[in-house]
């Protein structure tokens, strides 16, 4: 297993100590009086974006997290320690989910960031809290609260800046291969791709990420194939590479029509992110069919299509130029829409 960007793990906080009952009892001590102490808190559990991690492999093998219980009171007014945190360490894009899949609970963009998903349960009082002028030995103790216990679903979206999107044996694998230090498994047959890569693409002193995911057919939004649970990996990029087979027997418009259905099927705002789109293995082509298959292109996606070649490096550099400048204006719309703080001072 190379890939999990999804797991579903059980979480339980812990339980909080329980209070002691307990008198002072020593020689010479006339009036002792109660001195049972309080139980420690239970421990909560945690959620934390680290660095250095880029799956969730790690809870394939171990899926129940449970924090410890806070250590009971003990006479002589001894209150019980806490218990232990339990910290669940996750890759940055990780989102986490109600256990019907669908209710958001925090999503970790950041490393650093961390989320309390449960909340230890509360110590319960020794006797010594509840002495009183009117009850001055006072025989009972408080039980500790219980932690929260819930299962709840990790799914990874990688962060990347450019997303690669196209049928089966595209040559999106081929690309991200010549561009970055990237090895993704390339073969001369669909699906070859059954996990995300992602790679660090460098350009005139620029480096942006890039995602690559399986290829998309016609039905995916339904299951088809390896279906669109992938998508989720370019939701966050900020341009899609769109490559179209150019030495394929299918019309290039008309494969261009089949993915740009399943992602508005998908939706997440995948048919408004600037689009690049590429008639790719153009060096298997003459330049009759070159200039066929791109009017085609054109027709479909409305805007001429650059002519690239990942074997031959054909328009590569150009390509990557193209993306990392609508990376930029990306970026530049993104502060624009920011609005300016409010100033802080005396208003009518």
């Amino acid at each position: 297993m190379k890939f999990l960007d999804q797991a579903k793990v059980y979480v339980r906080s812990g339980n909080g100590g329980a209070g002691c009952v307990s008198f002072r009892r020593e020689k010479y001590i006339e009036y002792g009086g109660p001195d049972g102490g309080d139980g420690g808190k239970g421990g909560n559990v945690i959620i934390e974006c680290v660095d250095g991690l880029n799956t969730l492999i790690d809870y394939r093998y171990k899926q129940h997290f449970k924090a410890e219980t806070g250590i009971h009171g003990m006479g002589r007014n001894r209150t019980g320690a806490h218990g232990g945190d339990v910290v669940l360490k996750v890759p940055v894009g990780t989102q986490v989910f109600e256990e019907d899949n669908e209710t958001l609970i925090a999503d970790l963009t950041e490393i650093g960031q961390k989320v309390m998903l449960l909340k230890g349960g509360n110590g319960g009082f020794g006797n010594a809290h509840f002495k009183s002028s009117v009850n001055q030995a006072p025989r009972r103790a408080n039980p500790g609260l219980e932690g929260e216990e819930k299962w709840i679903w990790l799914r990874l979206k990688l962060i990347a800046d450019a997303g690669l999107v196209g049928l089966p044996n595209a040559g999106k694998s081929t690309f991200l291969a010549t561009v970055s230090a990237a090895k993704p498994k390339i073969a001369d047959y669909p699906f070859t791709t059954i996990h995300p890569n992602l790679g660090i693409v460098q350009i005139d002193g620029r480096s942006f990420a890039m995602a690559d995911i399986p290829g998309l057919i016609e039905g995916a939004h339904e299951g088809t194939g390896l279906g669109d649970r992938f998508l989720g990996h370019v939701e966050r990029t900020r341009v899609l590479l769109h490559l179209v087979d150019g030495s394929g027997q299918e019309d290039p418009g008309e494969a261009y029509r089949v993915v740009r259905g399943e992602l508005e099927a998908y939706g997440a705002g995948l048919m408004e992110k600037p689009e690049i789109v590429a008639l790719s293995k153009c060096d298997a082509l003459n330049e009759d069919l070159i200039a066929e298959k791109a009017a085609s292109l054109e027709e479909a996606c409305g805007q001429k299509p650059l002519i690239l070649s990942s074997a031959s490096g054909l328009n590569v550099d150009r390509a990557l130029r193209m993306i990392v400048r609508a990376i930029d204006k990306d970026k530049e719309d993104e502060a624009n829409q920011v609005p300016a703080p409010e100033q802080e001072g005396w208003h009518p």
